[in-house]
């Protein structure tokens, strides 16, 4: 007999609309779930059962009137959606991954935070996120690694490794996170979930943690691509003061809509070698990327190889702006020796980095937006999407990647392992983790599909017809 947390987002929102299901049911249910999971799956940094239970509260008593009156709410009004602890809740902990600010309460909410409670979502608790979400793993001194569901000896990536452990071990419906190097397509991948890093500008990162490099931006983790496409709604929006903005929908069109889309004949670009020097893609990634060639042959889309050439000095300007994104983050002045050997280290390098190299660095990014735009992605003969590995290997035992004696080789194995995701947090680009592949051990293996710029809405069409050639949501791993 299916379970509530079997149910997609999705379903819950309607069995809520239709008096079906409550919002005090469902939130118990997950509340249940988190303390009966949580410290195996090391989701959660914060829990927040006793806002979740007011905001339910407050919805049931929502939906009943909407019901008797006749009037539409929100498409995931009372559906549980916990956020990633770099964002800002009012009255909730905020440690962003460190002990340095385990004790830090913001008085205001994020303007994504906002629009989450405007769409009427329930706030189960602050995901678990490593410090200043800087690597591509969720480990940090405040609670458990965030593991993958599919082999808890295993990580659930990062930085929103707590969301993807929590919506993959169905301990909430769908999941807000953050991208700014790859950091929702990662754990997507090790999790065997759908995730949407967005257009930059397309959501939102004020009202005080705006990212001046363009680099990072809110964006949703889910089962399902509707589940997915549907948060994405309800957190989209740009507000004055954002520094970028993404080009809106036709007006009348939500990100819902494209999924029953017919994304049309693509032409699509495959990438299997790596724009960085001396990384090795391990064969389960080839493996999923030539199935999902073969299955785009089935659907009709033109598929070419792709080889981009080797650039160490896109390294080397994203590394620079990195590191000063790490050096800026607000630490107490007698704080700095709790912090991770690795943000210490990341900090120190960025405050050696000159005003003009940081300026160039970002020149830089630009120059190479720009060739991608007018070049490899122009709209009158360019490619579509481009296709790819979306890591570089299978989900890694806890701890692999991590090295506090020597957080300068640690840097250097995260970028082995992730050679393929930042290039579009550098040009702004859409990008998705689609869960198509999952190993001989039974581990999760994604793939990367990117669109152009402004351009999700065919992203959203394309991985759901891959859905529905081959879906996956039935999957459910060992935690469930």
């Amino acid at each position: 007999m299916a379970e509530l947390h079997d149910l997609t987002a999705l379903e819950q929102a309607a069995e809520i609309r239709s008096g079906e299901l409550s919002p005090v049911e469902l939130t118990e249910h997950y509340l249940a779930r988190i303390e009966q999971l949580d410290d195996t799956l090391g989701a959660f940094l914060t829990r927040t059962p006793e806002l979740a239970r007011k905001q339910a509260a407050e919805a049931e008593g929502e939906v009943v009137a909407a019901r008797r009156q006749g009037r539409a709410l929100p498409a995931l009004y009372g559906v549980p959606v916990p956020v990633k602890d770099l964002n800002r809740v009012a009255g909730v902990r905020c440690t962003m991954g460190s002990a340095a600010l385990a004790d830090q309460v913001p008085d205001g909410d994020d303007h994504v935070v906002t629009a989450l409670r405007r769409a009427g979502t329930i706030m189960l608790g602050k995901t678990n996120t490593p410090e200043f979400g800087l690597p591509c793993y969720t480990e940090n001194a405040l609670a458990p690694p965030a593991r993958t569901p599919w082999d808890t000896a295993r990580s659930a990536g990062g930085s929103s490794g707590g969301a993807a452990a929590a919506v993959a071990g169905g301990l909430a419906p769908v999941a807000h996170g953050s991208d700014g190097g790859g950091s929702i397509r990662i754990p997507s991948s090790l999790c065997g979930l759908y995730g949407i890093k967005p257009s930059r500008g397309r959501i939102s990162a004020g009202p005080l943690l705006h990212d001046v490099t363009g680099l990072s931006t809110s964006g949703p983790l889910a089962r399902t691509v509707a589940d997915a496409a549907v948060l994405l709604d309800a957190m989209a929006g740009t507000l004055p003061g954002d520094p970028f903005a993404a080009p809106a929908l036709p007006p009348g069109e939500t990100f819902a809509d494209q999924v029953r889309r017919d994304p049309g004949r693509l032409r699509i670009a495959v990438l299997t070698e790596t724009p960085l020097p001396d990384v090795e893609v391990h064969p389960d990634c080839r493996t999923a990327v030539a199935e999902t060639v073969t299955l785009l042959g089935q659907l009709g889309h033109e598929v070419a190889e792709l080889a981009l050439p080797v650039d160490e000095r896109i390294l080397l300007d994203f590394t620079r702006v990195w590191s000063v994104m790490a050096a800026s983050r607000p630490v107490p002045a007698d704080a700095e020796e709790r912090l991770m050997p690795l943000s210490r280290y990341l900090r120190g390098r960025g405050r050696k980095v000159s005003g003009t190299d940081f300026a160039d660095a970002l020149y830089a990014f630009r120059v190479l937006t720009q060739s991608v735009a007018d070049g490899l992605m122009a709209p009158d003969g360019g490619y579509d999407v481009i296709l790819s590995p979306t890591v570089a290997a299978p989900p890694p035992p806890v701890g692999a990647l991590r090295d506090d004696a020597d957080p300068q080789a640690e840097f250097a194995a995260v970028g082995r392992f992730t050679p393929f995701s930042a290039l579009y947090n550098v040009t702004g680009q859409p990008a998705v983790n689609v869960p198509l592949h999952w190993n001989a051990e039974g581990l999760p293996i994604g793939v990367m599909l990117a669109g152009r710029y402004g351009d999700e809405a065919t992203l959203i069409a394309l991985s759901a017809q891959l859905e529905a050639a081959r879906p996956w949501a039935h999957r459910k791993p060992p935690v469930w």
